[in-house]
């Protein structure tokens, strides 16, 4: 299965495109010490909203700070909201999803209403309620994006479960006494990974793509710690003689968001059993 996997998945483009893409934003992100020509932080008022150059090849920003090393250690603060956050929805999505999936009746009936419920309010406006009530922190956005995004993960493994737990070496492992925590961890869950993690993948460029907007609108990732969504703002407000400040982040945001969405798609048509041969 493994090397049937992974032809599938360098036969695909596309996925070997975003999967490039996420290596090399790991590779900035570890990097970031040794990249960074600059100090990101560092103010130079003679440098004010100056052009791309060869000194500053992204320009500066209002304070005179350059751009490319604020993106650069922006890039290792995006991916560490993603992986955390989508970690948090992951954890407590597959958690929720194995006791609907597998225990059934009021159990299932219970955390599928409670998901229902969640899913009646729109995801990005709570998050904004509960952010503006909480200080602005890096780890504030992180948990309450993680807090708020677990409902699709609980419905994908809950059909999973449903569906697995009528399989034979399910009725086997009862057969010779295995536990409900045994089975569910040891012999269920490893069957339904492959669904968690496209799932976690995708989850992954969602959580960056709301940390970035939750920073724009000002309640994210506070200054001076760069970010790619503080750095949006700064060219919001000066669009018109500073493009260089909405260019560049928001293209570093698309490409981002992009990477990921392929990478997950191309691991789900790798791991589709309707594609194998």
């Amino acid at each position: 299965m493994g090397n049937d996997f992974k032809k599938r998945f360098m036969s695909n483009r596309m996925a070997v495109a975003g999967s490039v893409i996420v290596i090399f934003l790991f590779a900035v992100s570890l990097l970031a010490p040794w990249l960074t020509p600059h100090d990101p932080n560092a103010i130079d008022l003679k440098n004010v909203l100056a052009s791309p150059s060869e000194g500053h090849p992204f320009g500066t920003d209002p304070l005179g700070r350059d751009v490319l090393s604020r993106m650069i250690w922006g890039a290792g603060i995006s991916l560490k909201v993603g992986f955390v956050a989508t970690g948090i929805s992951i954890l407590i999505g597959t958690i929720l999803g194995a006791l609907a999936g597998y225990y059934g009746r009021w159990v299932d009936a219970l955390i599928m209403r409670f998901v229902d419920i969640m899913l009646c309010f729109p995801t990005f406006f709570l998050i904004l309620a509960v952010i503006a009530i909480l200080e602005p922190s890096i780890w504030n956005i992180m948990i309450v994006i993680g807090l708020t995004g677990w409902m699709g993960v609980t419905r994908l493994v809950r059909a999973d479960f449903t569906s697995l737990k009528e399989r034979d070496f399910v009725q086997a492992a009862r057969a010779i006494g295995a536990g409900d925590l045994r089975i569910i961890f040891l012999h269920i869950l490893p069957n339904a990974m492959a669904s968690v993690l496209v799932t976690a993948t995708l989850g992954v460029a969602g959580a960056i793509l709301t940390e970035s907007a939750l920073s724009f609108l000002g309640i994210g990732v506070q200054p001076p710690t760069p970010s790619w969504g503080n750095i949006l703002t700064a060219g919001k407000d000066n669009i018109d003689i500073a493009w260089w400040l909405s260019f560049y982040p928001g293209l570093a945001i698309l490409i981002t968001v992009l990477g990921y969405n392929l990478l997950g798609e191309g691991i789900r048509d790798a791991l589709d059993p309707r594609l194998r041969r």
